[in-house]
């Protein structure tokens, strides 16, 4: 799948390495979830595992044709790991 860097989405990143968030995105296991962005715009999350193994969750959204933008990318939160530990689990 195509991904592109929507580039103020690339300038806000903390602490997290555009390759970590390609990583994650192109993970063999990764989870794909629906979700609202905080302005109320659906978007898809991607939670999945860089390959050093850091729990990311990638949000992105379907442009016209095979493109998915990047919009942002943040750490797991322990909550969210706990649950994505058992997703793994059962694939």
């Amino acid at each position: 799948m195509p991904y592109e860097w929507e580039e103020w989405a690339l300038a806000a990143l903390l602490g997290i390495e555009p390759r970590e968030v390609r990583q994650a995105l192109e993970a063999r296991r990764r989870w794909p979830r629906r979700a609202v962005s905080a302005t109320g715009v659906p978007v898809l999350t991607v939670w999945g595992r860089t390959a050093a193994g850091r729990p990311l969750i990638v949000a992105v959204y379907h442009t016209a044709g095979h493109t998915w933008r990047i919009i942002g990318a943040r750490d797991m939160t322990d909550a969210e790991l706990v649950e994505f530990s058992r997703w793994e689990e059962t694939r």
